[in-house]
């Protein structure tokens, strides 16, 4: 009990006691006073006010019906409202795309570059078509002792057609090409030995070809190409290529399969010491079937390369057995895509692709193919965004007999234009290849567009001192970019970093010793400015090498410097 509640108490009994006092001299009897504790109200005593009220009165109930009414006078008026007219949106005017073109440019070091490119449509799915390049100059770099001039010239006719189940391509060409092997080492050699040397090499290349495409048929696609290659040297090699893919179904399922056929055969007059001619000669088949596995957002390709190579000089065959295992996981939708695999090869080489990487090769190499046994990789790749794409890789290759080009050993007792140590030749190794790479386009729209990659190498080499002219690290960006309707632009910027080399001269009193070369990495950077005076007629112009370096591609072969071209190119139709 609290205090309020005492001193009430105490206050009735003292009254109580007064009045009894008091009482003594009445005549009424003693009376008892019963004290009753305080009222104490609970929560469930209290009274809870109800949401919705009833509420009985009657005049509420009874709703009087009421009615609205205005009072409308008609008004004459003059007044009459315009149609509605939609809105004008300017339309950009689309670019006209015409099948045909023609470019001619004329720059520095007397440099001549001109195009030619036809396409006419004779009916509905029937065209005819080609092409004529043009690339020359007359050289002209500092401190060499000999010609440096090259020309290159290509031309080709193709015939086309398109019928209700397969279509059918056919191609022929030529390519006549000349360089020369100016890469002489002046340590060794002086303008005496320059003058006794005939530099200049020509190489030519004869060429058909056609293409054949089912839509429904057992087999999907076919094509054959045969190529003559060579040189005004007494070197020649021909090769033969067929393809073939169709599908094979086994218990309901499809299983695609490639075959190929390719046959290589060629001769050079003499080997480098000019002891004996050097001839070769394979054919290899291959067959390659597949399957493929499609789960959710996993695809699987399962499948084998089995190859018979048949060596027609040596008398030797051979069946090589390859992986071909690839797959790819969507880890999110089109954001992040791995995938991994593991490939292998027999990788045909030849003069005709040795010659188009290195132009300055001798006419006496040993020609053999590469055994690729296997090529891992692991990736991902995707898009950021709907302009952006990525892609990030790296591989491990183990490839027997690699190719790689080496500087020929000069010979004091030369009695050949490129036995100087001015030309190259081609020496094999095992190689295991490691290496990681990425590479990043951006495509904003048809105005701009810009892609970045590069890769590091690292090289284990079996006999080689070194994996010669294999560079440990390449980059490149290219740029394309419309600046208006009629200004556009482009440009180009490629690194290549540090190759190894020797270099060796035979037949002097002294001996001299094997020289290991590095060759320093560079950078080419390259850039061109267009103008479209109309629909039909551009002119621009073009700089390379715009660094104006003086690197080395080859070993002894330094690169022309700054470089400056201007031309036009003409579009039409027929």
């Amino acid at each position: 009990m609290n205090i309020k509640y005492k001193i009430t108490a105490f206050l009735i009994l003292m009254i109580t006691f007064v009045f009894a006092q008091e009482r003594t001299k009445d005549t009424i009897g003693d009376q008892t006073v019963n004290v009753i504790k305080p009222y104490s109200p609970t929560i469930s005593d209290a009274f809870k006010i109800k949401d919705k009220p009833s509420i009985e009165d009657a005049n509420t109930i009874n709703k009087k019906e009421v009615k609205y009414n205005i009072f409308s006078i008609p008004v004459a008026s003059t007044f009459t409202p315009a149609k509605g007219r939609a809105a004008n949106v300017e339309k950009t005017k689309p670019v006209k795309l015409y099948n045909n073109y023609a470019s001619l440019g004329f720059g520095s070091y007397n440099t001549i570059l001109g195009e030619v490119y036809l396409n006419h449509e004779l009916n509905s799915g029937e065209n005819i078509g080609g092409y004529f390049s043009h690339h020359s100059s007359q050289g002209g770099i500092e401190g060499l002792l000999l010609d440096d001039d090259f020309s290159k010239t290509s031309i080709n006719v193709n015939y086309s057609q398109k019928l209700n189940n397969f279509s059918w391509k056919l191609d022929l060409g030529a390519d006549v090409r000349s360089y020369n092997w100016y890469g002489l080492p002046q340590q060794f050699f002086g303008q005496t030995g320059a003058n006794m040397i005939d530099s200049n090499i020509r190489y030519n290349s004869f060429y058909v070809g056609g293409k054949l495409n089912f839509d429904n048929s057992f087999v999907k696609s076919g094509n054959v190409s045969f190529r003559h290659f060579g040189d005004d040297r007494d070197s020649g090699e021909n090769r033969f290529i067929a393809k073939a893919g169709f599908d094979v179904p086994i218990s309901g399922e499809v299983v695609e399969t490639e075959l190929r056929i390719d046959y290589i055969g060629g001769s050079f007059d003499k080997n480098y010491n000019n002891t004996a001619a050097i001839d070769y000669g394979n054919v290899n088949v291959s067959l390659s079937p597949s399957y493929q596995i499609i789960q959710d957002d996993l695809t699987v390709d399962l499948g084998v390369r089995l190859t018979y190579l048949n060596d027609t000089e040596l008398n030797d065959n051979k069946l090589f057995i390859y992986p071909n295992i690839e797959a790819s996981y969507r880890l999110v939708n089109d954001i992040l895509i791995g995938y991994a695999g593991v490939t292998g090869d027999l990788i045909q080489n030849s003069y005709f692709d040795f010659a188009n990487t290195n132009p300055f090769v001798s006419p006496t190499l040993f020609v053999t193919p590469t055994d690729q046994q296997y090529h891992g990789f692991i990736g991902l790749k995707g898009k950021l965004s709907n302009s952006v794409s990525y892609n990030i890789k790296g591989n491990y290759f183990a490839e027997e007999n690699k190719a790689l080009f080496k500087t020929n050993r000069a010979q004091s007792f030369a009695t050949e234009d490129y036995q100087y140590g001015n030309s190259f030749g081609v020496v094999y190794d095992n190689v295991k290849t490691f290496s990681v790479g990425g590479e990043l386009n951006i495509d904003v729209n048809r105005n701009f567009k810009l892609a970045i990659k590069g890769q590091y190498f690292n090289y284990n080499t079996d006999m080689q001192a070194e994996a010669w002219n294999l560079p440990n690290i390449e980059g490149s960006v290219f740029l394309d970019y419309q600046i208006s309707r009629q200004w556009f632009m482009g440009g180009s910027v490629f690194f290549t970093g540090d190759r190894k080399d020797e270099s060796e001269l035979l037949g002097t009193l002294v001996p001299i010793p094997v020289t290991m070369v590095t060759l320093d990495s560079f950078f080419d950077a390259n850039m061109h400015l267009g103008y479209k005076v109309t629909d039909y007629l551009s002119v621009y112009g073009k700089v390379n090498n715009i660094a104006n370096q003086d690197y080395q591609r080859w070993n002894n072969f330094p690169v022309q410097g700054i470089q400056f071209l201007a031309g036009a190119t003409y579009q039409f139709d027929f």
